[in-house]
């Protein structure tokens, strides 16, 4: 059987088409399942002998803190509440037997803050910095509905909070030649996130900076990870009840640990790279489709947010009344 030139052309094209999604296919399935299963991650623990942890006192914050105490390391906690600091401190420090340290800082307060930061890190071998601290919306939102307050502290403190203090620390990691910088980032800055604009677009930030920041730090011994997590049930996020698909913070960052030298750039979780290769793919087919559904998700989750708010505001006012009764008797 002689084949047509066409034909030939026609099987070349299919087997190289094929031979890319294989290769493709195997090299996902090796960063994403084979190698963190295998502990070919990095050993954060060989990076030095400390650990900064920014919006350290809950959620993932909390839980990064307590699994790289967990791995030896000492703990140099940050947040802008004192008291829970403290309590976190102690409790890290009774339980896994290492050094800890507290810095209340806010670090919406721009520049004297990352000064601080910086001035109490000059003495300590910092080997790994978690850029934890953000804050999102109270609830999906119209872009023209967001007071100016809230859009400058999502600005301030997931922009300018995650640049200045990367930039504080970053030096003495470059100066050691060794070092990690794991920057915590969103699911919702690689899809379209409709009623999350500024959120999602300060998110997309640490999620570029951190792609050039990998480079330049590389050939200077320093890994530079950025993560964008899906829904992970903290208080951040409202979700009270962890699921397969919404881990506990403890859970997500186990598992995000052992993709620290595979992946720069990774969601953390394998469900949450599915949701995200889910929505990546519906776009391929139908990006209006994609966008549409993410958007009636965000209005679903508005729509239950505002009721939920005018129900409390409701008892809140029925309330009133018995309050006033019960202080007249009294």
């Amino acid at each position: 059987m002689v084949l047509s030139c066409w034909e030939k052309i026609t099987i070349v094209v299919v087997a190289a088409v094929g031979l890319r999604i294989l290769i493709r296919a195997s090299g996902l399935a090796w960063k994403k399942l084979i190698a963190p299963q295998l502990g070919l991650g990095l050993d954060v623990a060989s990076q030095g002998r400390w650990a900064v942890v920014t919006g350290a006192t809950d959620g993932i914050g909390k839980a990064f803190a307590e699994a790289l105490a967990a791995k030896g390391l000492d703990i140099l906690l940050v947040s802008r509440s004192l008291p829970k600091l403290e309590q976190v401190a102690t409790d890290i420090k009774q339980r896994f037997g290492i050094e800890t340290r507290v810095l209340e800082a806010d670090l919406t307060q721009g520049q004297p803050v990352y000064a601080k930061i910086a001035t109490c890190v000059e003495e300590l071998e910092v080997g790994v910095l978690v850029n934890n601290a953000g804050t999102s919306y109270e609830h999906p939102e119209v872009f023209t509905n967001l007071s100016e307050e809230t859009i400058a502290r999502i600005l301030q403190l997931n922009v300018a909070g995650v640049t200045g203090v990367a930039r504080a620390i970053l030096p003495g990691m470059m100066e050691r030649r060794k070092g990690v910088i794991i920057n915590i980032s969103s699911t919702s800055a690689a899809i379209p996130s409709p009623y999350l604009s500024v959120y999602s677009a300060s998110k997309s930030y640490v999620d570029k900076l951190s792609a050039d920041l990998a480079v330049e730090a590389a050939p200077r011994g320093v890994t530079v990870q950025c993560v964008l997590p899906g829904p992970v049930a903290t208080k951040m996020s409202k979700i009270r009840r962890s699921t397969w698909m919404a881990p506990s913070a403890e859970k997500f960052v186990e598992s995000l640990l052992k993709t620290v030298g595979i992946e720069s750039r990774t969601t953390g979780y394998f469900p949450h790279s599915l949701l995200l290769g889910t929505i990546n793919a519906i776009r391929c087919v139908c990006d209006k489709a994609a966008i549409w559904l993410i958007a009636r998700t965000m209005l679903n989750l508005r729509n239950r947010a505002l009721r939920k708010k005018d129900k409390d505001e409701q008892k809140t006012v029925e309330s009133i009344p018995n309050r006033l009764t019960q202080a007249t008797t009294d």
